[in-house]
């Protein structure tokens, strides 16, 4: 009897639904899906789409964003990269690639509309998830991410304990960092403390 996680896998990896797509942009390459899950995971975390060297790797935040991740989560790489643990559910599942001016594109809304409600299915009941974006923070809140990253992850109290709505940990965030040092005095303490409490329990 074939495994059913072998199998969502198997049919993510091979998916290539916007090969043409990606053919088109600036970087011109193909798809190459990066699905980094396990039913049982203790967090979800739900980012944009891998970038280019997450493309190169095969590793979900295998970069400066993922260093900077683990470090808001209060965890090493091998915790967050032990699947059984940590769940990593992107709005796309490829690189989307970059624009003639070299700005990362979006992800395609056709990947979260064709894979997520099935991942999410075989996942299961996650006791926390990290909405780590604004496409994140769309797709999983809705109405109450109207307000831009800003206001929603502001609003972090709103959806405590189960669910963390974090800016995206891109570079290109640090000024936004400074400008809200309640995050890190705030936030970030009650994370990792959260994350703790739920890998340990």
């Amino acid at each position: 009897m074939p495994d059913p996680h072998q199998s969502l896998i198997a049919e993510i990896s091979a998916c290539a639904i916007c090969a043409d797509r990606f053919a088109a942009t600036a970087t011109g390459h193909g798809p190459r899906p990066v699905p980094w899950f396990r039913a049982g995971a203790r967090i979800l975390v739900a980012g944009q789409a891998p970038g280019l060297q997450v493309h190169k790797t095969g590793k979900p935040f295998f970069d400066a964003s993922g260093d900077r991740l683990r470090a808001w989560m209060g965890i090493a790489s091998d915790i967050f990269y032990d699947r059984d643990r940590i769940a990593v559910l992107p709005m796309a599942f490829c690189f989307p690639g970059y624009d003639a001016k070299g700005s990362d594109l979006p992800p395609p809304p056709v990947c979260a509309q064709t894979w997520h409600a099935r991942v999410l299915d075989h996942l299961g009941e996650v006791p926390l998830t990290l909405a780590v974006g604004g496409y994140a923070q769309k797709y999983l809140l809705g109405r109450a991410a109207r307000g831009g990253v800003t206001r929603t992850v502001a609003a972090w109290r709103d959806h405590a304990p189960g669910l963390f709505p974090l800016p995206h940990p891109s570079w290109r965030n640090t000024a936004w960092l400074k400008k809200n040092p309640w995050f890190e005095a705030e936030l970030l303490p009650v994370l990792r403390a959260r994350v703790q409490e739920v890998l340990d329990d």
